[in-house]
């Protein structure tokens, strides 16, 4: 994993960043130390209309069923700078508890999207479980297709592109994975029940028979 405050490598079981020194307490501090309860949508910034949180919804909801082990949330606010979004989905990944998630579904697998509307600039998290399966390289592409939605100010567009983006890699992942597990042995989740690399390909073979439907 990388560092959110100074982005420098990190050894995903460190207590604090050998590099700047940082950790989660320091966002404890300023965000809460707290577990958070919300939904996979938050728009704290109020600029979804009904209709498009509703539909917003529905693509968080189908990500989930076709990755019946991982979940994707979003999340608008307005932030002060880059460094903090960055810090905040790192904090809201670790804190958070997300009522429309079923616990099957643990925050090491899931995904976070995290836009500033003021100044129109969005970041990704994502667990532990699925850094075997995504990169910052795949995290900056599906970023990077949804940026002229989100300069126009098209929220729904925007995050609708960066969930397709990162489930079409997913999909992808998980055909190699069916070649080449032993690849993909970090994904071996050796605090819960079952392996993450099984569990990703019965949810690519799931999103295929939809897809077939």
């Amino acid at each position: 994993m990388k560092c959110p405050r100074c982005v420098q490598r990190v050894h995903k079981r460190a207590r604090q960043c050998p590099h700047c020194g940082f950790s989660i307490s320091d966002v404890d501090r300023v965000f809460g130390e707290d577990d958070v309860r919300l939904r996979t949508l938050t728009d704290a910034a109020g600029v979804l209309r009904k209709r498009e949180r509703l539909a917003l919804r529905r693509t968080l909801r189908d990500f989930q069923t076709i990755f019946p082990q991982l979940f994707f949330g979003v999340y608008f606010g307005t932030f002060h700078e880059v460094s903090s979004l960055r810090e905040f989905g790192f904090w809201l990944l670790n804190r958070g508890a997300f009522e429309d998630v079923d616990v099957s579904r643990p925050n090491e697998g899931g995904v976070l999207l995290s836009v500033d509307v003021g100044g129109k600039a969005a970041g990704i998290t994502y667990g532990y479980a699925l850094q075997p399966f995504l990169s910052d390289e795949t995290t900056f592409r599906a970023i990077s297709a949804a940026h002229p939605y989100f300069i126009e100010g098209q929220w729904l567009k925007a995050s609708e592109m960066v969930v397709s983006k990162l489930a079409k890699e997913l999909r992808k992942q998980a055909r190699k994975a069916r070649r080449d597990p032993d690849d993909f042995q970090d994904g071996v989740n050796t605090d819960g029940p079952g392996d993450f690399l099984q569990r990703i390909r019965a949810s690519h073979r799931g999103g295929r028979r939809r897809t077939q439907a």
